[in-house]
């Protein structure tokens, strides 16, 4: 027979998780210098860039930082205007390993800035989604697939199995390859850059990324 009187189970408590806040970009690590200080060169460096193939100068991103140290942004900003405008590889296929090296990087700016610019040149909306979320674009036309392999086995390994590269290879030859390993260091090197500084994107554009906690 069942037990008389048995005091009756209490029910677990109920617990609330919190959620922590989502990482937020500190504060820009450069100081914005005033436009009566700006050097000889440092003058230079900007009409050298709005003169160039972007067709302006903005105070923003890379050109930001490249001011503070002219002379390295004389130099990276010539390879930048050639890695994006001066290359054989198509502005479609240029734009969409921009964007899988941002996405990589997490480089909130430099996907701010060129997303737009892959629709332009003719990326996909769902594989700009799919890069963005870091899956594979399986939707994506084949020489965008070609490179996104070749890409990912690059920075994830340091090589290319002979595979990606022959595959990547027949999208774009001999001279395209090696603008295409040079766009992808110069597109590391951005995204390093406004990383390390904090470089914010547009006043009211939400960040495309989860900002990493670094402590």
């Amino acid at each position: 027979m069942p037990a008389k009187n048995m005091p009756a189970k209490k029910k677990p408590a109920r617990t609330t998780s919190k959620k922590k806040p989502a990482a937020k970009m500190g504060p820009v690590r450069l100081p914005a210098i005033a436009e009566d200080r700006l050097t000889p060169e440092q003058r230079s460096l900007m009409s050298a860039i709005a003169s160039g193939p972007r067709g302006t100068f903005k105070m923003s991103g890379p050109f930001f930082c490249y001011l503070h140290a002219p002379a390295f942004g004389e130099l990276a900003q010539k390879l930048g205007a050639y890695c994006r405008f001066g290359t054989s590889i198509a502005p479609r296929l240029t734009e969409f390993a921009i964007l899988t090296t941002a996405q990589l990087w997490k480089a909130h700016y430099e996907w701010a800035a060129h997303e737009p610019q892959a629709l332009k040149a003719g990326v996909k909306p769902a594989t700009i989604q799919a890069l963005r979320a870091g899956r594979e674009p399986t939707s994506a036309p084949k020489d965008e697939r070609a490179l996104y392999a070749f890409i990912k086995q690059l920075y994830a390994t340091g090589r290319a199995s002979d595979r990606t590269y022959k595959a990547a290879h027949a999208v774009v030859g001999d001279a395209g390859m090696v603008e295409l390993v040079g766009l992808l260091g110069y597109y590391a090197m951005v995204a390093m850059t406004l990383n390390v500084f904090r470089m914010p994107v547009a006043e009211g554009t939400p960040l495309p990324f989860k900002e990493p906690v670094v402590r």
